[in-house]
């Protein structure tokens, strides 16, 4: 398992991160255990929860990811983990927050009240990486950066990220930061995939000269990428069959991730996969993987069986002809995902 630097901190962590999002609905905790045991036994370091998890988004099963998580961390040495979670962002957009009676906000008030419930359920007393869920670009990053850098001195997160953010979002913050002389971000947590390219239009390049990475989730596209969805399918238990049949944020997020651009380019990904001898989520994962703005790819599975092909793709480097051909679908077909 390679390592990467997380911005310019002193954190170096795997190259492939276990996400949680689904333990607690999909994934039950045993089986939460059993894909988090093997992660940490082939090499993986680095696990990403949330205060709002597990998805969809309900009250009657908030903050449920990080007392699993907090129940498994307790079976492993501390300091050979590093845990990521985050704080939910404004409730008053298109994503309302079920945390803190859908009240969630980016102040001081609910920055504090956030770090100290997640560290219950976590059953731990810091964390390594802690992130702004969603942003709020109206409201004063200046008092953002400062209650964030209160937690960073009081010992409760060791470094600093966002997530969702856009470019102007990502420099307003690096130059609140600078400003008043407080910790700064040091990773952006955004959709990355073959199917959702658009990291790569502002956001790389504000990532490479101000030194912070791209920790991607969603490099399978929501599972897009492996296939299942081709041809119209609608698997028994998968995300998007759920999505697709819900209304509002759900039904939007599900004909986002699945259409006819989105499966289109799909079919032509899984013939690269094929012609090159490689699973479609193994060469998903790979290709994540090599951006040298990326320090580690977010993976996420519902069950034990799923990590197989991830796995596979922890010492993979894609060839030339390869990388060639996936770019050319996505010149071919832009911006599946919108």
């Amino acid at each position: 398992m390679q390592s990467r630097r997380l911005g310019k901190s002193a954190i170096h962590v795997s190259d492939i991160c276990m996400g949680t999002m689904t333990f607690g609905s999909q994934t039950d905790e045993a089986e939460a255990f059993r894909v988090l045991d093997r992660c940490f036994d082939e090499g993986i370091n680095f696990y990403d929860t949330a205060e709002g998890y597990p998805v969809p988004p309900d009250t009657k099963w908030v903050g449920r990811t990080e007392e699993i998580v907090g129940r498994w961390l307790k079976t492993k040495p501390r300091d050979a983990i590093i845990l990521a979670t985050k704080v939910s962002g404004p409730s008053h957009v298109w994503f309302k927050s079920p945390c803190r009676s859908g009240m969630t906000a980016l102040d001081r008030k609910n920055i504090f009240q956030a770090i100290d419930d997640s560290l219950t359920r976590l059953q731990t007393d810091y964390v390594d990486l802690y992130q702004t869920h969603w942003p709020d670009h109206d409201a004063p990053y200046d008092e953002m950066m400062d209650a964030l850098d209160e937690l960073v001195r009081a010992g409760k997160v060791r470094i600093l990220g966002c997530s969702n953010e856009t470019s102007w979002g990502l420099m307003k913050s690096i130059a609140a930061s600078e400003r008043l002389g407080v910790a700064r971000y040091h990773t952006i947590q955004n959709n990355f995939s073959l199917n959702n390219r658009r990291f790569e239009d502002e956001l790389k390049q504000v990532c490479r000269q101000e030194g912070v990475s791209l920790i991607p989730y969603s490099p399978l596209a929501g599972g897009v990428l492996s296939g299942k969805y081709q041809g119209g399918a609608t698997p028994e238990g998968a995300r998007f069959s759920r999505y697709l049949k819900m209304e509002g944020r759900q039904a939007v997020m599900g004909r986002r991730f699945v259409n006819d651009k989105s499966l289109a380019a799909t079919e032509r990904y899984l013939k690269i996969a094929e012609e090159a001898g490689l699973h479609p989520v193994t060469m998903a994962t790979a290709w994540s993987k090599q951006h040298d703005f990326v320090a580690s790819t977010i993976v996420g599975v519902s069950a034990h069986d799923q990590v197989d092909p991830i796995l596979a793709a922890k010492d993979l480097v894609l060839s030339d002809e390869v990388m060639s051909a996936l770019h050319q679908v996505s010149r071919d077909i832009l911006y599946p995902m919108g």
